[in-house]
């Protein structure tokens, strides 16, 4: 039986689940996003456009399908998708576009150096854990992944 959401400890599995899927998108759309401004040769700036970019596409994408596949319309998915993934993806982002920026050389190291993907690695990590009290407090207020889960009848 599935615990209570309103339940401290329900909460906080919806919330780890809820970051762990914001986690996901985010990963993929970051690493894509690196790898391919970093074969291009792209500067800061480019790189982490494309990589938030991506980053935001590949999140929301992993809402709006399954929200959809529940019988809710395209549009409202996108809605949905919004509301239930933006805050926490946004706080993903800062957390970990700031991290990498603040390593020395990171945004300098090849897709063959250990840097890279280190830093990329401990940026995702450092964003788990502080976007995990952000959706707590959303999913506590009926916000945040709430939303998507009340379209999707969990």
């Amino acid at each position: 039986m599935e615990a209570d959401p309103v339940q401290p400890a329900g909460l906080t599995r919806a919330a780890v689940s809820a970051t762990l899927h914001c986690l996901t998108g985010c990963a993929i759309g970051e690493i894509l996003g690196l790898v391919i401004a970093t074969a291009l040769g792209l500067g800061n700036g480019p790189s982490i456009a494309l990589a938030i970019v991506l980053a935001f596409a590949f999140g929301y994408s992993f809402t709006v399908v399954p929200v959809a596949r529940a019988g809710v319309g395209p549009r409202s998915a996108v809605r949905v998708a919004l509301a239930a993934d933006t805050v926490s993806i946004a706080v993903m982002e800062v957390v970990d576009n700031a991290f990498v920026l603040a390593v020395p050389g990171a945004m300098a190291a090849g897709l063959a150096d250990g840097l890279f993907w280190g830093s990329l690695a401990a940026s995702l990590g450092l964003a788990f854990l502080v976007a995990l009290p952000v959706n707590r407090w959303l999913i506590a207020r009926g916000r945040g992944h709430a939303v998507a889960h009340a379209h999707m009848g969990h």
